[in-house]
């Protein structure tokens, strides 16, 4: 590689990091107004123009905070860790394409690349926590592995599902085979010139697999952290879990790297379930940035709606539930795809899947409830008044 390639390389990092840093300030903002709209408050309003500024006042405050290290801590981990859960999930970024020819470096083998380096990020959580020399920083970095390799092989399923009705790895011809085929045409031309397969289904993942939409989402939740899966820095069982210790920079290291794996999170959805940067008259860019944003208002929305798991529920949840779920989602899409069903035929597969296990939930989780209310002779569906 020539100096030349090599300035021309950095220099791209450095505007995907500008990027991203931007969009971090851009989701603290939306975070902070949706969930105060959602519990009745305003939200940032005094810092700039709608609170606007508040993000940027956060990140000066954090970077010019006292930054401590403990006398005690392995000072050679307790720096390396934050860079291990940030540069794994910065990386991911240079494979993810924002339109059909904007991507740092488009890989055939993306999606395995993508899955490849999330795992990474659990070791930088642990050394955190070990590095810390705390026991509640250990402790919450146990959680973390715990949780991050539970709920990483649902995820792991759900890409293997992915692939076998994409028949590809590749980004680009995961979105293309959820359009219309006038539309994907350049990509299947491409895709057919280089010797590769392409499976074209026409409508959104999300449509014929919704079972799949519906655990990636959810295992994606726990993998970054976010409520209601954010157990291993729960502050009111373990104070701030591995990052305990941490404060000033290296916090926000932390805090950087959630809501770049957030918006991750919320990219990945929009490319494997809702066609990415493919619509109608605007722009590709614009495309990809709206199903992206609404997937991390999604998000947040359920931030604001439900609460902490507990361990013990968080980990029942992930061994009990939504592995068998994963490999049910295999197995039908591979029954799809060997016999060449039709696609509505996968839709009722997946419906009755969630339709099933849902009902199953629902009596699980108000039983307890329904039992205590005929133990006190009332009626658990009638509200005060009517009584």
């Amino acid at each position: 590689m020539s100096a030349k390639e090599v300035l021309i390389l950095i220099l791209a990092l450095l505007i995907l990091f500008t990027a991203l840093s931007i969009v971090v300030l851009s989701l603290v903002w939306i975070e902070r107004k949706f969930l105060g709209r959602l519990q009745r408050r305003l939200g940032p309003t005094r810092t700039g123009p709608f609170g606007l500024i508040q993000p940027i006042a956060d990140a000066l405050k954090l970077v010019l905070k006292e930054d401590l290290i403990p006398s005690w801590a392995d000072k050679a981990i307790f720096w390396v860790a934050p860079l291990l859960v940030l540069i794994p999930s910065f990386m991911i970024w240079v494979t993810i394409p924002a339109t059909s020819d904007l991507a740092l470096k488009n890989m055939d083998l993306g999606l395995f690349v993508i899955v490849a380096l999330l795992v990474v990020s659990i070791l930088g959580l642990l050394l955190a926590g070990w590095g810390s020399a705390n026991k509640y920083g250990a402790l919450g970095g146990l959680r973390a592995a715990a949780q991050l390799v539970s709920y990483e092989v649902p995820l792991v399923m759900v890409v293997v599902s992915i692939a076998i009705l994409s028949q590809s790895l590749d980004l680009r011809v995961i979105a293309a085979s959820q359009v219309p085929l006038d539309t994907a045409q350049p990509v299947l031309k491409e895709v057919m010139a280089a010797g590769g397969t392409f499976n074209h289904v026409g409508v959104p993942f999300v449509l014929i697999f919704p079972l799949g939409f519906v655990l990636f989402l959810i295992a994606g939740l726990a993998e970054v952290g976010r409520t209601p899966f954010d157990i291993y820095f729960a502050e009111s069982e373990i104070v701030g879990g591995p990052f305990v210790e941490y404060s000033g920079a290296h916090w926000s290291v932390f805090f950087l790297a959630e809501y770049i794996n957030t918006f991750l999170i919320a990219a990945l959805a929009a490319l494997l379930f809702l066609g990415g940067w493919y619509g109608p008259l605007l722009p590709e860019w614009f495309w990809f940035l709206l199903k992206t944003y609404l997937m991390v208002l999604v998000i947040f929305w359920i931030r604001g709606t439900f609460p902490r798991l507990r361990i013990d529920q968080l980990m029942a949840f992930g061994w009990k539930v939504m592995l068998p779920l994963s490999f049910a989602g295999v197995v039908i899409t591979a029954v799809y795809r060997f016999y060449e069903w039709p696609a509505w035929s996968l839709s009722l597969m997946s419906l009755a899947i969630l339709g099933v296990v849902g009902y199953w939930l629902y009596r699980r989780f108000t039983q307890p409830v329904i039992e205590l209310a005929k133990a006190y002779g009332r009626h658990p569906g009638r509200t005060a008044s009517a009584r």
